[in-house]
């Protein structure tokens, strides 16, 4: 996944920290206290504990998640941004749909379909025709 430099040097020094607290290098890079993967439910509530302390979630009581955005959502804004950018960039978003589909993880294309929300501009440019960069022209 490309990243910025500067996270790079995060992520590593987070992992160095993480096998000098655990005592050994686990087989998930991000890892439980244990050396075990972080199941779907810890991700969620530490995500929502993030969110309230940052204010896009009102804090709870007896670490109650809340409502406001959840981890979920990431994926559909950046499936949602990437298709929307690839049409203001004249790219043909059903030739590039196979890297958004790779890059989000999924077998096949038609799981990523159901990342995409309805975002009122991206329905309108999905309703134009694709142009040719080189002649103007109508394509698919």
């Amino acid at each position: 996944m490309p990243i910025h430099d500067s996270i790079t040097a995060r992520l590593v020094a987070y992992a160095h920290e993480r096998d000098r607290l655990l005592g050994f290098t686990p087989q998930s890079f991000f890892a439980t206290d244990h050396g075990t993967p972080p199941d779907d439910c810890s991700a969620r509530y530490n995500f929502a504990i993030v969110c309230q302390r940052i204010g896009l979630r009102p804090a709870q009581q007896y670490g109650r998640h809340g409502r406001g955005p959840r981890i979920h959502d990431l994926r559909r804004s950046f499936a949602a941004r990437t298709i929307l950018d690839w049409y203001r960039t004249g790219k043909d978003p059903a030739r590039e749909m196979i890297r958004l589909t790779t890059y989000l993880g999924h077998t096949k294309p038609e799981n990523t379909y159901w990342y995409i929300d309805a975002v009122s501009e991206l329905l309108e440019l999905a309703s134009r025709p694709v142009m040719d960069g080189q002649d103007g022209e109508a394509g698919r």
